[in-house]
């Protein structure tokens, strides 16, 4: 309805305008050319000074009912003759007509006053100005305008019959789809539908995708809801199933603990009583062979300890604290001193962060760590062990490097397997748990942990705590 009305305003203003300038020009061309015509008569009456016969002919302007006055004057510019329709009404001052004009026109208080030169035989014989009102020209206004009016008004009508059906076609249900969809979005109820049109229109679509695109939401939620009830149900069962198998462990733990462990000291200690009483007696063969029951009795027992303390290390949650980890790698150098006592090894520790990690289980992988490569640092006589870090992707990466036996790199990913070796058990003794063990630690701080090596040029062990670092420790240090 606004836009209608205010086009339709628009419009009308227009044509109104356009209407008042040329009806306004046609005004003035008809005055002059009754001027004309007036002046044409009254030629002979200036010529010969005949005032009645110029009187005269002005009274034929009565048949003009808009025009209110009009005279005649001479070429020096006195009155001659005039005409009034009302004799109570002064003839305003005539304009004056500028040189080399014939003609002029001015509308002054609701007036139109024209005045026109009388040319005779090359001269001016005289003027002549006419006084009209524009009540023709306000009739003709007011009539327009209630033209425009009557047009205003059924035109609205119309907008207002179009807008009815239309609201009921478009409007309704577009508000009542927009509607729909706020609480969709608020409630999250995909089992609302949209009042479906009875048409062929592109909102009918619109309005059938939509409570399609409900109906396949509605559907996936309940498969999602059933899956979610299946995989809490299966996540039961597993759990289940793993606090089963955790008692078994615990229980095969125990065992290893208790039975095989009594074995193995009793293998020893007989075998030292064998060595101690009878080993004189023996023959070199003999009491090699005996020495070799005892090393794999303590071997054995050993090999106990570590998966014990592997398996104790996966059971035991995590306290993260804020460990000083250059403090921590100078306690473990401090630990690990009977292990290089009368070696040479240059320590290098560089000014280690403060991280948050279990300060036990970090200490237990750093030993490790340095431990490993104290052993295979064994054969050189000037060995170097380095404990630093350094930043790579936002995250802090630990790395300890020694100049030891190192390892071919090929085989790196067999460095953190449970009884996996890269070295003869008679070149470096070993049970082959211990990176094992500092590979759960660190995963169990959300971490990772990668090796790389050189045959004869030495090992570097990086690892990070938290978020897993896809780059290599190689292009970092780099």
């Amino acid at each position: 309805m606004i836009v209608s009305g205010a086009a339709l305003l628009l419009a009308g203003a227009a044509f109104l305008v356009y209407d008042l300038v040329t009806f306004r020009e046609t005004m003035a061309s008809s005055l002059s050319i009754q001027a004309e015509i007036i002046g044409s008569g009254s030629v002979s009456a200036l010529e010969f000074d005949d005032t009645r016969s110029a009187k005269a002919t002005l009274s034929a302007l009565k048949a003009s009912p808009s025009i209110l006055s009009a005279a005649i004057y001479t070429s020096d510019h006195r009155s001659f003759a005039d005409y009034t329709r009302d004799p109570e009404h002064r003839m305003p001052l005539p304009p004056e007509i500028p040189a080399g004009k014939t003609e002029v026109q001015s509308f002054q208080d609701e007036h139109l006053i024209l005045g026109k030169a009388i040319p005779f035989q090359g001269k001016t014989a005289g003027f002549i100005y006419i006084e009209s009102d524009l009540t023709e020209l306000n009739d003709r206004l007011t009539h327009y305008a209630g033209i425009v009016a009557g047009i205003l008004v059924v035109s609205l009508l119309a907008a207002l019959l179009i807008s009815s059906l239309s609201k009921r076609a478009i409007s309704t249900p577009v508000i009542h789809l927009a509607e729909m969809v706020r609480v969709v979005s608020r409630e999250k109820n995909y089992s609302l539908r949209a009042t479906a049109i009875n048409s062929r229109s592109e909102l009918a679509e619109l309005i059938d995708a939509f409570n399609e695109m409900l109906s396949q939401i509605q559907e996936r939620d309940g498969a999602l809801e059933k899956a979610r009830d299946e995989l809490e149900h299966r996540v039961a069962e597993r759990t289940a199933e793993l606090a089963a198998v955790n008692k078994e462990l615990e229980a095969f733990s125990y065992s290893v603990s208790h039975d095989l462990r009594a074995p193995l000291r009793h293998i020893d200690g007989f075998s030292l009583i064998l060595a101690q009483k009878y080993g004189p007696a023996l023959d070199a063969p003999a009491q090699q062979y005996l020495k070799r029951i005892r090393d794999g009795a303590r071997h054995m027992g050993q090999l106990v300890d570590d998966l014990l303390g592997m398996a104790q290390i996966g059971r035991q949650e995590v306290v993260r604290k804020s460990v000083d980890l250059h403090a921590l790698v100078k306690d473990a150098v401090r630990d690990l001193q009977s292990e290089w006592d009368g070696r040479r090894i240059e320590w290098k520790i560089g000014a280690l962060p403060v991280l948050s990690c279990d300060p036990n289980l970090m200490k237990i992988a750093i030993v490790n760590l340095l431990s490993n490569a104290v052993k295979y640092t064994r054969k050189c006589e000037d060995a170097v062990i380095e404990a630093d870090h350094f930043q790579q992707a936002g995250q802090t990466v630990i790395f300890i490097r020694d100049n030891g036996a190192g390892f071919e790199q090929e085989y790196a990913h067999k460095l953190f397997g449970v009884f996996q070796r890269l070295h003869r058990s008679e070149d470096f003794e070993g049970t082959g748990v211990g990176l094992a063990t500092v590979q759960r630690i660190i995963q169990k701080h959300g971490g990772r942990i990668w090796a790389e090596g050189k045959v004869d040029e030495g090992a570097v062990f990086f690892f990070t705590l938290g978020a897993h670092d896809r780059q290599s420790g190689r292009d970092s240090l780099r």
